[in-house]
């Protein structure tokens, strides 16, 4: 017993190569808010997020991970919509042991049916580049690769992708197992000496992640003022006082 949990503790504290935000799925208004729970293979545990809009063509979001890994924020911005189509920017930071920087372009689809209308289900994919400025091993990685995603119902949604490390590995290598490094790739370290995966490990650039919807709060909008109606009738003259004053003699 005192094993397994041992294990697990080290687990907790040493695991998570990277992680990556969870960006909103459809375009938020200012002071909207949505929030749930996401699993990823990048941490052990789920880990909390939440998204609020801030005007109507940026929104943030924070995420809280167990005990840490897993948490950042980050921040999106709307650059183009079209009907169903918009095109956005997210800047995110991470906390894990490999912690790193993304910057994601992201393009969006919603499914609309042509007869009535419709919205349905949204798709989207991105090219993302990762930057690890010291990771577990002391050491930086600068990664770029692509990702896709969808949310086909209201309370659930995934997203893939995989960022690579061309300095580190040739891309022919990816799925050679077991791997050794040659020639330029030989002074990189895939692993540590616990075992974990490095910040140049193909195994770092992987992400999988299944979102999972609470909620979503629209902003409550706002009554406009009442204002008096405007006529074209002049102004009416103030009556005159009538009284007559007498004078004394």
């Amino acid at each position: 017993m005192v094993r397994v949990a041992s294990t697990l503790l080290i687990c907790i504290i040493l695991n998570g190569c990277a992680s990556h935000p969870r960006v909103s799925s459809q375009r938020m208004a200012e002071g909207d808010v949505e929030y749930g729970y996401a699993f990823s293979v990048e941490n052990v545990f789920p880990y909390l997020w939440y998204r609020k809009g801030i005007s109507k063509r940026s929104d943030i979001g924070v995420r809280v991970g167990l005990p840490i890994y897993g948490s950042g924020l980050d921040y999106s911005r709307l650059l183009y919509e079209k009907e169903n189509k918009w095109d956005m920017l997210n800047l995110a930071w991470s906390l894990n042991p490999n912690y790193n920087y993304d910057f994601t372009y992201y393009k969006f689809r919603q499914r609309q049916n042509k007869k009535t209308g419709a919205l349905g289900g949204t798709a989207w994919t991105g090219i993302r580049f990762m930057y690890i400025p010291k990771g577990i091993s002391d050491k930086t990685s600068a990664r770029i690769g692509f990702l896709f995603g969808g949310k086909p119902g209201s309370k659930l949604s995934y997203e893939i992708g995989y960022f690579h490390d061309f300095s580190s590995m040739d891309i022919d290598s990816v799925f050679s197992y077991p791997y050794a490094g040659v020639d330029r790739f030989s002074e990189f370290d895939h692993t540590t000496k616990f075992g974990l995966p490095s910040e140049h490990s193909r195994h770092t650039g992987f992400s999988l992640q299944v979102f999972f919807n609470l909620g979503y709060r629209r902003a409550k909008k706002k009554e406009p003022e009442a204002v008096a109606p405007q006529t074209d009738r002049l102004p009416v003259p103030a009556e005159r006082d009538s009284t007559v004053l007498s004078l004394p003699r």
